[in-house]
Parts: structure tokens; C-alpha cells; sequence
């Protein structure tokens, strides 16, 4: 379930819809799975009450029956008798009008142990989080069935367990035999914790123990899930799992899900990994125990020596190596300055440091200070008490312009002048449009100030400019969470002399649901943003060739520069604190040259999926043949309702049976499709063997051709640096499916792969680490339209990752990079066109 606690109420749509002359798209299914469940419209996240009961694997999850963007949770269903084809069924536990019905569980109470039910007919009792509308506690409810989840009722004397949070969600249920009594996992989100409970009754419920902080904590936990599973197939060897996701933190960015290997005596949880951790050897550049030493500083952020703890108004800080570090917080988040090393020749393949702080990238298109914008026409400056010729409508402008921070607000910065749009007006409750007068495009660029929430145009509940050119959208952009205004720019050099209009549209009225613009111009050149990192640059010949940020985090983590390509060149390390708003400083320890890159602590996590969408697995406890399926949902927080699809949003993966496996001398979680899927195998596969793959890249053919396929392959080892397959490619378009040997990982490429404009965070090259076995990489693809499933080797590398490519990119092809591979075998498959 989503924890933006966001959604776009239906009036903010209609009156969006009423003051702009933007024709919507019609709603097209271009991107409907083949076979992946999706449900037939409305929106969906995590999987929810998973069980087996009389023939059927009940797959519940979180649904809005009544929009397509997240709001009014319910549990949605459907049922399927192989895992594969699913039947969706009406909405199972509804909302109501003062509760949303988030995740959790469901059990079949076999000894009727809450009385919901008999011992001949016993009840399916869910367990699910409430979570009251307007806000506040959420506690963990009871819902049940006798007519095999078909009818649903919530227990009357609902909550069950409450502890008076706000943040306490998902509860797990299973019946734990040894001690004859119902267990569960729930997440206490904020504080990175799984707490377990027992009961005898499904309705009292006692603590057990805590697990946690533990892992990657960049964000909060959720959606917990705890089995046992044989080492190795030995029944003698069984060791329990806990999967935990996190949102944001994950290892690719946004929203992720973790597992610990460890045992459960019944009462407590306990990891086989106590999270100690070395870095490699190496030689320290600078540890800053006491003084700068010869590094130099700009500004005032840095100031005049290290730091040995927190500064004044900044939180407890962690991860200090010895006892001194270097803070820009010195003045707070206001102060912006840098940070700047001697030059020191690059003798070692790695430069190793610890970093906290914001999480604010270098950018290398933005400038330093604050240039002026180039000169053009103004067409708005919001200087006046009234919006003059601009047309507002409903209430999240006012009357007149903002002159800065509004009542609750964090400070604003970054406009000129003495006002601006701010529609934090009552907080992020209201909603509205701002509309200019038409004018002509006249010059090449219009340029603007822009700031608060990431809600792209096209999603749901916008935060957004845009420009309309004849009804129609032609250009918009978005805030970055931020309470900083920079500036953006568009290129119109293709619309010159038309007439436009431009809109200032807030539909949002959850978190960052509002934003902010200034100094609207038509100009000659495209303005360029004001740097706004906190980030660790390594300098060469006076350009920035490698960066690290922070994590909005006060605790300093492992991060590592890969320097080979560098080697014998001098070089220079410049911490900069550009950045003026929230998380705006940054934090750095030891800098050490090293023969081997540390970890942080996210790539030292164990990662049940390393792709990008990939969220909240669970796994069905009381399958029929004792085998552990698991499921997740095919999406990430960072872009989830911003994804192109209608009248449907989101996917649930392929279930998967998951096990334990001894690999490397560790024991890792592994995955594999289940196998019903062979079932939808159509036709005759399409095969390949022993074939040199050359450096390029070569189409194979329309024999291969497909959106819904079923791939396996092994490659040998040669001299290429990387290889692999492109799928769903065509007219410029392609999705990578590769391994590169110079880092010993599979990755997926989705940079080219079609749709990619809806999110800044959306394209991106996802990685696994995965060892070649006797110089060999075996791995099977999933390909279903709008996704991929990659598992390599063993199963213990899987990335998941959703495309949207054009309907007409349907090509497959091999390729190697700076080399040859060689196919060792090859096989495709056509999934047909089944559609649930």
C-alpha cells in the first residue's frame, strides 16, 4: 500500500478538466500484459492475502475500485487453480466511509479457532491494516469468510490490535505448529522494525519479540513475510527467511525488498548476518581527526575545521570513522560552500569514502550561483496583488501571488523578486488551475522558475506547467519535492508563431501536493539551473568523472569510485554543498585509495529482486505441494502513478517458487518461474546453438519476433566486456538484456526502451550481482508487452523491470560489446496473446 498517504480527490480532476482545453488521450490498452495478472480497470499495488483454499490460490491485493491512481484501498481478488490464469473477481473488502482497507493476510482457520466459522466449513479469515481516512492511527482488523472468499464480513468488535500508531501496518498471519498458535509479522514502518505477535484466537494478540533496524534502512519498512525453507533440498538443513520491503532505499532506486536468512525459535527472529562490516585495505587520503589539513574550503558551509559530532539544530549523526568528519552543516542547511582536496596522482583501482547527508546529485548542465536568466519577455513576474490577466480557478491560488512561505509551510527560496505562485494555500488540501492569456510563441524558449511536488502532468493528481498549443498538451514539467524554485526551460523552436497558453495546475492534495512558479519569459537562449548537490565529485582535468550524494540521511554510509580508467592521472576530490533547502548539506569520512570498492550498506543488503519494480512480495503459506510461491508488485513508488497505462495501472509479477541454495559458500535466495507457465507456450520455439556473437549487434529475425516471449539462454565467455540479447526493439527502441564481465553482473537497460518521459527516475540501468560458472552465464526472460523478468544463473540474480515500447518493437537481437561471445544455446518461445 502506498505511504505518500497521497490521492487526487474527483473534484480537483473535474476541475482541472473544466479549466483547461486539454483533450484527453482515449484510454488505450497498448500495454496490457499478456500473462501477467492485471485487473480489468482501476488501480492496483501490493499483493494481499494469499492463500490456498479448495482448489483455488486466492490472490487479493490493493485496489481503488472507483479510480485509476491510488485512493479508497479496498482488496481487489482473484482466484486461479495453477498460478497462471486468474479469474478477477468483485471487489472483496471494500472501504468504507471512514476506513481504507490497507495489506495484510489471510488464513483458513481450520480449527475454527475465532469461531467465524465450523470445523466442517471453516472460516478464510483476513487480517488486514485500518487506516482511517482522515488520517491517524492504523491498527490491524479482522474480515472473514465462509463461502470461499466470496462474501466478505468485518468482524464487529474490529480493531484487534492497536498500539496507537500511525505508522504500524501489514500484518503476516500463519499457524505456527510448534507452538500451536497463530504468528504474526507487522511492520512498525518508521522505525525499521518487525514486531511478531501470537494469538490462539485471531482476536487476542501478544508481543513476541522485535527485529530491526537491520539491512538497508534508507526508508520506511513495510509488507513483511516469514517461511522456512529447506537448505539445498536437505529437510535436515531449514533455515527461515524474512522478507522486509523498503520504500524508498531500495538497491535500484525508490522502492525495493529485502531478505535476512536467519531462525525463529517461535519467539524471535535472529539473522544470520549481525551487519559488521570492513572495508577493504588501503592507503588514507584524508580521515579529518583534526584539521583540514591542506584541503581548501569556498564559503562558509565546511567551516573552519571538522566536525566530532552534531552541530547545532542538526540530528544525532552516525557512521563516523574515528572521531572527526567533514559536515557542510556549519550555519545549517542555508550555508552552501565546498570542500576541495590536494591533487593526488591515482595509483589505486579504487577511491573508497564514507558519505551522508542530502540526497542531491550533481548535475552537470546546472551552473554555480545564481546566474541571471537570459533576456526575453516576461510574461508574468506575480509582483502585483492580483494575478492580472491570468485566470484562476478553485482555491489553491487565492486571490494574489504568494510573497513567500505560506502558514505550515518549510521555507521557500529561489524566486525573484518580491512574488510568486505558491499554492500551499491551506496546505496541500486545495486544488486548482492558473491559465495565462494567449500569446505567440516568438522566440525559441520559454523559461520559468518552477519548485514543489514531482507529479508529472500526464499522472493522475498533477503538480504541473504546462503548455497548450490548439487543446493540446504540448510541453510540462514538475517540481522535485522541494520548496526551491529553479529554473526549467523548453525548447518551441518547432512551434514558432503559434499561440499558446500556459498552465499552472494543482490536482493534488496529498503529500507535496502543491507548487510553486515565478518569471515566466519567452527568451532567445534556454535558461540553465542552479546547481542545487550535495555531493562528492572526483575532479580530473577539470571535469567532474565521478559522483556520489547522500541519502537524506545523517548517517555516513560506504560508497566507492571506480578509478582504473584513471590510473596515473592526477585528480582532485571537491565535496560541494550547493543546496539551500531540506537535506541541503552534505557529510564525508575517510577517503582511502584501495585495490577493492566498498560496499554501502544497500550493496551489502540481500536483495530479493534488484530491479526497479519489484515491491511487497508475499507468499502463499499453504500451497498444495509444500512449495513456497511468492508474488510482488510490478511497480515503484518513485513513478507508480505516473505510468502510461489505462484504464488500468499496474501489474502483479510472475508467481515464483523460491528456495534456498548454497552458492559461492553462501546461502541465497533463489527463484524461478512457476512452472504452469510452460503451459502457455504456442508453436514451435524458435532455437539456437553454439554461435559466435561478434562485436555489434545482429537482429534474429521474424522467427523471434514477439512482446510475449519465453527466453533461455547460455552464453559463454570470451573477450567481449559485455553481451547479451535486446528485446522488444525497433524504430530506435530496444530493452538490454546483458552481462558485463568487467563487473561480474546482469543488468537490464531500459534507457532506449520506448516511454520514458513520464518519470526522471524512470529510465535506468539495473544491476545484479552474478558470478559466471565455468566461464558460463545462463539466465531466462520473461518478456510480456510492458515488462521483463530477468533470473540469472541459479535464480539468485532476478532484476524485474517494466518498458513501454511502441506496439511495433518486437525484435529480438544478440550482441556483444568490445569482443566476441558465443551461444552456447538459445530458445524462444511464443507466449500467445492470453490475457488472464
Amino acid at each position: 500500500m502506498t505511504r505518500r498517504l497521497m490521492t487526487a480527490v474527483l473534484t480537483a480532476a473535474a476541475l482541472v478538466a473544466s479549466t483547461s482545453p486539454v483533450v484527453a488521450a482515449p484510454a488505450t490498452e497498448t500495454y496490457r500484459p499478456q500473462f501477467h495478472f492485471t485487473p480489468e480497470r482501476n488501480w492496483m499495488n501490493d499483493p494481499n492475502g494469499l492463500v490456498y483454499h479448495k482448489g483455488e490460490y486466492h490472490l487479493f491485493y490493493q485496489h481503488n475500485p472507483n479510480g485509476n491512481s491510488w485512493g479508497d484501498m479496498s482488496w481487489g481478488h482473484a482466484v486461479s487453480r495453477d498460478l497462471v490464469r486468474w479469474q478477477e473477481l468483485p471487489v472483496a473488502i471494500s472501504h468504507d466511509d471512514t476506513e481504507m482497507v490497507f495489506s495484510g493476510s489471510a488464513v483458513v482457520d481450520h480449527a475454527d479457532t475465532s469461531g467465524f466459522g465450523t470445523p466442517d466449513e471453516p472460516a478464510m479469515v483476513a487480517v488486514y491494516t485500518s487506516a482511517p481516512k482522515a488520517g491517524g492511527k492504523q491498527a490491524q482488523s479482522l474480515a472473514y469468510s465462509t463461502d470461499r472468499g466470496r462474501t466478505w464480513t468485518k468482524y464487529a468488535d474490529n480493531p484487534v490490535l492497536d498500539i496507537g500508531s500511525a505508522e504500524f501496518r501489514d500484518p503476516k498471519v500463519q499457524w505456527h505448529a510448534p507452538t500451536q498458535s497463530w504468528l504474526m509479522a507487522v511492520a512498525l514502518a518508521t522505525e525499521r522494525k518487525i514486531r511478531f505477535y501470537s494469538s490462539k484466537d485471531l482476536k487476542s494478540w501478544a508481543p513476541l519479540s522485535d527485529f530491526g533496524p537491520a539491512g538497508a534502512v534508507g526508508g520506511v519498512w513495510e509488507c513483511p513475510d516469514l517461511f522456512p525453507l529447506e537448505v539445498d533440498g536437505d529437510p535436515g538443513k531449514t533455515k527461515w527467511v524474512l522478507v522486509v520491503s523498503i520504500n524508498p532505499g531500495g538497491i535500484a532506486g525508490g522502492s525495493a525488498a529485502q531478505y535476512f536468512i536467519g531462525d525463529f525459535d517461535g519467539t524471535r527472529f535472529t539473522a544470520d548476518d549481525d551487519g559488521s562490516y570492513t572495508p577493504p585495505a588501503g592507503v588514507v587520503v584524508e580521515d579529518f581527526e583534526s584539521t583540514y589539513g591542506q584541503w581548501s574550503t569556498t564559503g562558509g558551509a565546511f567551516g573552519d575545521s571538522p566536525a566530532t559530532g552534531p552541530l547545532e539544530g542538526q540530528l544525532p549523526v552516525g557512521g563516523i570513522e574515528g572521531t572527526g568528519y567533514a559536515t557542510s552543516f556549519h550555519g545549517g542547511d542555508s550555508s552552501t560552500g565546498t570542500l576541495t582536496s590536494p591533487p593526488f596522482t591515482v595509483d589505486k583501482r579504487y577511491l573508497n569514502f564514507k558519505v551522508g547527508g542530502g540526497r542531491h546529485p550533481h548535475d552537470p548542465a546546472a551552473v554555480t550561483g545564481d546566474a541571471p536568466p537570459p533576456a526575453g519577455e516576461v510574461l508574468a513576474d506575480f509582483e502585483g496583488d492580483t494575478y492580472g490577466t491570468w485566470t484562476a480557478a478553485g482555491e489553491a491560488f487565492g486571490a494574489a501571488p504568494a510573497t513567500g512561505s505560506l502558514p505550515g509551510q518549510l521555507p521557500v527560496s529561489g524566486w525573484q523578486g518580491g512574488g510568486l505562485v505558491n499554492t500551499f494555500l491551506r496546505g496541500d488540501a486545495t486544488v486548482g488551475a492558473l491559465t495565462s492569456p494567449e500569446f505567440t510563441l516568438s522566440s525559441p524558449y520559454v523559461n520559468f522558475l518552477i519548485g514543489g511536488g514531482n507529479h508529472p502532468s500526464d499522472s493522475e493528481a498533477p503538480t504541473a506547467v504546462r503548455l497548450v498549443v490548439d487543446g493540446e498538451v504540448v510541453r510540462s514539467a514538475t517540481g522535485k519535492d522541494s520548496e526551491a524554485l529553479n529554473w526549467a526551460s523548453w525548447d518551441v523552436r518547432d512551434l514558432a508563431g503559434r499561440k499558446a497558453r500556459f498552465e499552472v495546475v494543482d490536482a493534488n492534495t496529498g503529500g507535496w501536493g502543491h507548487i510553486l512558479v515565478d518569471h515566466v519569459m519567452l527568451a532567445d537562449a534556454p535558461a540553465k539551473p542552479r546547481s542545487t548537490e550535495t555531493s562528492v565529485n572526483l575532479v580530473v582535468d577539470g571535469k567532474v568523472v565521478r559522483t556520489a550524494t547522500g541519502a537524506d540521511s545523517e548517517t555516513l554510509d560506504w560508497a566507492s569510485f571506480d578509478l582504473r580508467e584513471h590510473q596515473g592521472e592526477q585528480a582532485r576530490i571537491s565535496v560541494v554543498d550547493m543546496n539551500t533547502a531540506g537535506w541541503g548539506h552534505v557529510m564525508v569520512d575517510r577517503f582511502a585509495l584501495a585495490d577493492a570498492p566498498a560496499k554501502s550498506t544497500v550493496e551489502r543488503a540481500d536483495w530479493v529482486d534488484y530491479g526497479k519494480d519489484y515491491y511487497a512480495p508475499v507468499s502463499w503459506d499453504n500451497a498444495p505441494d509444500g512449495k513456497r510461491h511468492m508474488i510482488g508488485w510490478m511497480n515503484n513508488w518513485q513513478y507508480a502513478g505516473n505510468i502510461p497505462t489505462s484504464p488500468w495501472r499496474s501489474a502483479q509479477s510472475i508467481p515464483r517458487q523460491v528456495g534456498l541454495r548454497t552458492i559461492g559458500g553462501e546461502v541465497k535466495l533463489v527463484q524461478e518461474p512457476v512452472r504452469a507457465l510452460d503451459r502457455l507456450h504456442r508453436g514451435a520455439p524458435f532455437s539456437l546453438h553454439g554461435s559466435t556473437v561478434r562485436d555489434g549487434s545482429r537482429s534474429l529475425g521474424r522467427h523471434a519476433e514477439g512482446q510475449a516471449l519465453d527466453i533461455e539462454a547460455t552464453f559463454s565467455l570470451r573477450d567481449a566486456e559485455r553481451f547479451g540479447l535486446k528485446v522488444l526493439s525497433g524504430a530506435g527502441q530496444e530493452t538490454v538484456i546483458g552481462y558485463d564481465t568487467t563487473t561480474g553482473e546482469l543488468y537490464v537497460d531500459r534507457t532506449r526502451s520506448g516511454r520514458t518521459d513520464f518519470s526522471t527516475e524512470f529510465p535506468a540501468v539495473q544491476r545484479a550481482p552474478l558470478a559466471a560458472v565455468n566461464g558460463k552465464v545462463t539466465l531466462r526472460a520473461l518478456v510480456d508487452w510492458s515488462s521483463v523478468e530477468v533470473f540469472g544463473g541459479a535464480g539468485e540474480a532476478v532484476i524485474t523491470s517494466q518498458v513501454f515500447p511502441d506496439p511495433t518493437s518486437d525484435g529480438v537481437e544478440v550482441f556483444a560489446e568490445d569482443g566476441n561471445a558465443r551461444i552456447d544455446r538459445l530458445t524462444i518461445r511464443d507466449m500467445g496473446t492470453y490475457r488472464r
